[in-house]
C-alpha cells in the first residue's frame, strides 16, 4: 500500500465526467478515480474548507460512528480495480473493515483528516506519471472550480451514481 493524498477535482473532456486525482506521495504519479457528481461535490466543499450549513451524508456517517464509540475511521484504502471500478475499505479503531465506494472513501478520509492508501497493484495498473505542468493548480483552474461550485444546484444531481 502507498499513502496518496488528494491533489484535486477536475472535469474528464469532452464529457465533463468528474474526476478526483490522487497523488502518490513523495512520485508524480497520480490515480485518476472516476466519481459522480454529488461525491465529486462533496469532496470539492472539502478541499475549498467549506463547511455546509447541515451536513451531508459523509459528515453524518462520521458523527454517526463517533456516536456508537470506539469506530473512529482511522484510514481508507483503495483496495483494488475489477473491470475499472475501484474498490476501497474504511478501516476503523476497533480494526473493522467496510467496503464502499472508492469515492465515499476519499470523501469520508477528507473529512476525519485520515489517510489514504492505494495498493501497489492498483497504481501500477491506473496510475499515470504527470507532466510538470500537471502538478501545478493555476489560478485559471482554481477558477474554474469555484465557479463550478457556485453554479451547482440540485437539479445537477438527478441520476448521479
Amino acid at each position: 500500500m502507498r499513502a496518496v493524498e488528494v491533489f484535486g477535482v477536475r472535469a474528464q473532456l469532452p464529457s465533463n465526467a468528474p474526476v478526483v486525482l490522487l497523488s502518490e506521495l513523495g512520485t508524480k504519479r497520480l490515480l485518476p478515480v472516476w466519481v459522480g457528481e454529488l461525491e465529486a461535490a462533496s469532496i470539492a466543499l472539502v478541499l475549498e474548507g467549506v463547511t455546509p450549513s447541515r451536513p451531508l451524508t459523509h459528515d453524518l456517517l462520521l458523527t454517526a460512528l463517533d456516536a456508537v464509540g470506539n469506530h473512529h475511521l482511522i484510514r481508507v484504502e483503495i483496495t483494488s480495480l475489477t473491470d475499472s471500478i475501484f474498490h476501497a475499505a474504511l478501516v476503523l479503531e476497533n480494526d473493522a473493515r467496510v467496503d464502499c465506494r472508492a469515492s465515499d472513501a476519499i470523501a469520508l478520509a477528507l473529512r476525519a483528516q485520515a489517510p489514504i492508501l492505494v495498493a501497489d497493484e492498483v497504481l501500477d495498473e491506473a496510475g499515470v506519471i504527470a507532466d510538470e505542468d500537471e502538478t501545478e493548480t493555476s489560478d485559471e483552474d482554481l477558477e474554474r472550480f469555484r465557479e463550478f461550485l457556485e453554479n451547482i444546484n440540485p437539479e445537477d444531481f438527478k441520476g448521479a451514481e
